[in-house]
This record gives structure tokens, C-alpha cells and sequence, in this order.
């Protein structure tokens, strides 16, 4: 069962404890977005939809350290393991309707 596109926003606040923020994206209307910002060059990378932005850049908005170029490769990683993913399913799931009217 699946439902229909959404962004789905959480705030989560306990005492004692720091704030946490969960953004959920299941939506065909995303947006994605990389650059330089041109005022103090540095790189981001932005993720959106209509209803929420997640924005990603250098350590304190600042030059570019070691943790940065790591974050940057796991995010890379990450996303080329979502994309082989979501290619390999597609084709599955484009197969089925042929493979059950063969059948």
C-alpha cells in the first residue's frame, strides 16, 4: 500500500536533551541544487520540496576542513547507492506487468 506524495516534518524537544529535526521527503517535487555561494565562497548543497529546504555547507559556514570532504563523500556514496537502488527497482517493477500478462 502506498499513499500520496508528502513531506512529513518533525520537531522533536525534551528536556535535558537538544532539539531534533526530522524531514521526511516522499514526493515527486523535489528540488536539488548545488553551487558556491558567491558572497564567501564555499559549496552547498540544497534539497527541497514546497513545504520543507534542508540546506548543507562547510563547518560553521567557514572554509572547507577535512570533515567537510568526508561529509561530501558519504553524501555522495549515499546518493549514488540510492540512485543504483532506485534503478534496480524500477526495472523490477517495470518487469512484473509483462512477466504476470506472459503468465
Amino acid at each position: 500500500m502506498s499513499s500520496g506524495p508528502y513531506t512529513y516534518v518533525t520537531l522533536s524537544m525534551r528536556p535535558d536533551s537538544a532539539p531534533h529535526l526530522s524531514i521526511a521527503f516522499h514526493t515527486p517535487g523535489l528540488r536539488v541544487s548545488a553551487g558556491l555561494l558567491f558572497n564567501n565562497p564555499r559549496p552547498y548543497l540544497e534539497i527541497g520540496s514546497r513545504d520543507a529546504n534542508v540546506h548543507i555547507s562547510t563547518t560553521g559556514a567557514g572554509p572547507v576542513t577535512d570533515t567537510d570532504l568526508a561529509t561530501a563523500r558519504e553524501i555522495f556514496t549515499a546518493t549514488a547507492r540510492y540512485l543504483a537502488d532506485c534503478e534496480r527497482l524500477h526495472a523490477e517493477q517495470s518487469a512484473e506487468p509483462a512477466e504476470s500478462a506472459a503468465g
